[in-house]
């Protein structure tokens, strides 16, 4: 008989359920009221109501928790000094979407040799975001995957859709159902009008498909997501930092009728991917809420332990440690710098 099914695929692994590794990895009570807290004076900057400039700030991914703990322990104390002027919320990036090829992140191959064990990653990632909330700092991620949010959006206080997933419908519909508030960044061409069109598509009730907490195929029912924003990350032809195409973003936010709020990634395009001028950019942009623009409600970071970045070995012992193996990020001790002028910049 000629084979019509499943010509190309090689296995196909069954994961946990997500109520299995929820109760294998449990979120206690003391978890959920944090988290709960978290995005509600999130949601509280994004309407204006809580004047203090909410900051996006960790490692570019997550591959090394060791490094990642001690890095969330530096970020939690620094946050702690500035919490009544900025709100530090740690990028916890476990998924990392490919323009072709790469390692995809902590939750697809938590080993970095190939082999994706999926399983794995999902408890890896699932344990890591309890111990940074532990530490008391609201947690965000990327949700690329749709499947993903089932195992650990119980966990994430903060969610971004990305440059190359705004213009999906299955993400829009995702961040319409997603108990967070969501950013939906500018495309990677740099088009600001798709990210626009996500938030109100997700603002809206949709009805989807997608998976229980049993892992059952099912059809999901949402009521929309209020909290939505735009996030400018520069593209394809320049940076869109700058007062005016922050102005014009705006503009076109109330022309569509939606809040005009926005936050800034101060890396990505906007520093041409350079991490040596991500502190200027971020800099500029304190610079603008200072001087009035009060829609600067955030900005967002690529930070580790140590700048720059370096290439993923084959032998892992090769790795340098707390240092980036996907995009270039900021070292500690600038991080550390570039935060204490923005708190002094918010008094």
């Amino acid at each position: 008989m000629i084979q019509v099914s499943n010509v190309h695929v090689r296995t196909n692994t069954a994961l946990p359920s997500p109520q299995e590794l929820c109760t294998e990895i449990p979120r206690s009570d003391v978890h959920a009221d944090f988290v709960a807290k978290s995005r509600q004076q999130i949601s509280r900057i994004l309407s204006g109501a809580d004047k203090r400039f909410l900051v996006i700030v960790g490692p570019c991914s997550i591959h090394d928790l060791k490094a990642g703990q001690a890095y969330a322990q530096k970020l939690a104390a620094l946050a702690d000094r500035i919490k009544d002027r900025i709100m530090v919320v740690m990028r916890v990036y476990f998924e990392k979407p490919r323009t072709t090829i790469g390692w995809k992140g902590l939750i697809m191959d938590p080993h970095l040799d190939g082999t994706h064990d999926i399983p794995q990653g999902m408890r890896l990632a699932r344990t890591f975001l309890r111990e940074v909330i532990a530490l008391g700092l609201p947690t965000a991620t990327e949700m690329l995957d749709p499947i993903t949010p089932q195992y650990i959006a119980d966990l994430t206080c903060w969610s971004a859709i990305g440059a190359r997933t705004t213009e999906s419908q299955t993400h829009r519909q995702m961040a319409s159902g997603l108990s967070m508030p969501v950013g939906f960044k500018n495309t990677t061409s740099g088009g600001v009008l798709p990210a626009i069109n996500a938030i109100k598509a997700a603002r809206q009730p949709q009805t989807f498909l997608g998976i229980d907490e049993s892992g059952r195929a099912s059809v999901v029912a949402t009521e929309g997501n209020p909290d939505c924003h735009v996030i400018l990350r520069g593209g394809e032809a320049g940076p869109n930092y700058d007062a005016a195409s922050v102005s014009e973003t705006l503009a076109l936010l109330s022309k569509n009728h939606l809040p005009p709020v926005v936050m800034i990634d101060a890396s990505h395009a906007n520093c041409s991917k350079d991490f040596r001028r991500m502190s200027a950019v971020f800099h500029d942009i304190v610079q603008q809420r200072r001087a009035g623009t009060q829609g600067v409600i955030g900005a967002m970071l690529e930070s580790n332990l140590v700048e720059g970045a370096q290439a993923l070995q084959e032998s892992l012992d090769q790795l340098s440690y707390g240092q980036s193996i996907t995009d270039p990020c900021l070292g500690w001790e600038e991080t550390e710098r570039i935060l204490l002028e923005a708190a002094e910049a918010e008094m």
